[in-house]
């Protein structure tokens, strides 16, 4: 952990950095390059030369010859108001239920500060899970110095229908709180999508599928939400205001809904059939699998819901494989809060590797081609001359072993160093 008033180096407009990087991984080329210099002034990056280029006169030198250099990289699906609660413990019911909003955002404050920390200077985290607006408090407060934390895309409170999300089992005569905003229709479903959007959602997210199981054919069976008339009124409303729609979808009608529906990216889909597939790249639409989540916390085999854990983590196998060797756009994203904050926010690097996907273009799905989906472009996931100044090194060769990217020994984020363990 670090204390931000104590580590981080503030940088004036006018302040002149150079890094020395011994080998870049700049988040586009398909190569590192060896032996470069990244000049900085205040939050931006101004040049990256050949290492023999000058140094500009008065320049602070950051030493990282011996490592290697990448952009700050980039989750796309966190929820930094989850822990990912024991469910011992009362699982997710106690977020809501027992622990008040203040100590929900603090929590959530932490969260992100370890995110930071392992390197990711970008979150986009998607719902508070019950905690309202939250989210545009602690990207308030991120962006105003108060805390430190990653550059922040929130979606606020989330969308799903009646019967389509937690708090549940409870007796039916109480009115139990919910993680995300109800809506039954599509007049309030662009209600709901308008209220977000204007207290702050950067993206609106929406539940397409609710619980699953294992269907009669062997198939991922999930239960859809919203209808293709409320899925159309949300992602007709927030494209008409220049932002985009996430869709949580499992597999099956829910998931078809959310493509025909129009939504921009397509969270976990851990069942997809070919021609859903086909669909995704006619339509442009991104792909944020989550992995990790699906191989923790399996029921017994012999049970029900041990044997839905197991096809989840199976299924969602082929459809990342099949997804890639279609070519389907692939967004880095955890599902950290999902995943205890304790445990490296970079595990799904491997994952993704393991399952077909080369160092390389893994790097890149949380680097160049992640700020692509956000529509940051040139200004984050790259180290290029004009983008912002996020940049992270570790000892060790993510191309020869991306573990290696849960072990970021410094982390830079718009000009200030926040993480030097490299010194």
């Amino acid at each position: 952990m670090f204390l931000a008033s104590a580590v981080c180096l503030a940088q004036g407009s006018n302040t002149v950095t150079v890094i020395r990087a011994g080998t870049l991984i700049d988040g586009r080329s398909n190569s590192p390059k060896k032996n470069q210099i990244i000049v900085i002034r205040g939050d931006h990056i101004d040049q990256v030369a050949d290492g023999s280029a000058a140094i500009p006169a008065g320049a602070t030198v950051i030493d990282l010859s011996h490592a290697t250099v990448l952009p700050g990289l980039i989750d796309a699906h966190t929820h930094i108001f989850l822990q990912g609660e024991d469910p011992a413990e009362g699982g997710y019911d106690t977020n809501i239920l027992k622990y008040p909003l203040a100590e929900r955002a603090a929590r959530a404050t932490v969260s992100a500060r370890v995110a930071l920390e392992q390197g990711f200077t970008t979150l986009r985290d998607l719902e508070t899970e019950g905690a309202g607006y939250g989210d545009i408090g602690i990207k308030q407060a991120i962006n105003d110095g108060y805390i430190a934390g990653p550059r922040m895309f929130v979606v606020t409170r989330a969308i799903s229908t009646s019967g389509g999300y937690p708090l549940e089992g409870y007796a039916p005569e109480l009115e139990m709180p919910k993680g995300v905003q109800i809506v039954d229709g599509p007049v309030e479903a662009r209600k709901a999508t308008r209220e977000q959007l204007d207290h702050g959602a950067d993206w609106i997210k929406v539940y397409m599928t609710h619980r699953s199981w294992v269907g009669k054919n062997g198939e991922l069976a999930s239960q859809p939400t919203l209808t293709l008339e409320e899925i159309k009124a949300v992602t007709d409303e927030t494209h008409g205001w220049g932002r985009k729609v996430a869709c949580h979808a499992y597999s099956g009608l829910g998931l078809q809904r959310a493509l025909d529906g129009g939504c921009d990216s397509i969270e976990h889909g851990l069942q997809m059939t070919d021609a859903q597939i086909a669909q995704m790249i006619k339509q442009g639409t991104w792909y944020c699998p989550t992995l990790s989540p699906y191989y923790d916390d399996w029921g017994p085999a012999d049970t029900p819901n041990g044997q839905r854990d197991r096809l989840r983590a199976s299924a969602h196998e082929v459809s990342f494989r099949k997804a890639l060797q279609a070519g389907v756009k692939i967004a880095y994203g955890t599902d950290m809060g999902g995943i205890k904050w304790t445990e490296p926010e970079a595990q799904e690097f491997d994952r993704m590797v393991k399952l077909g996907m080369t160092p390389m273009a893994a790097i890149q799905s949380a680097t160049s081609r992640a700020a692509e989906m956000l529509d940051m472009s040139g200004k984050i996931g790259e180290i290029s001359p004009g983008a912002y100044a996020d940049i992270v090194a570790l000892s060790g060769d993510p191309l020869q072993d991306v573990t290696q990217l849960e072990k970021i020994q410094f982390v830079m984020k718009a000009g200030k160093v926040y993480k030097n363990e490299l010194k």
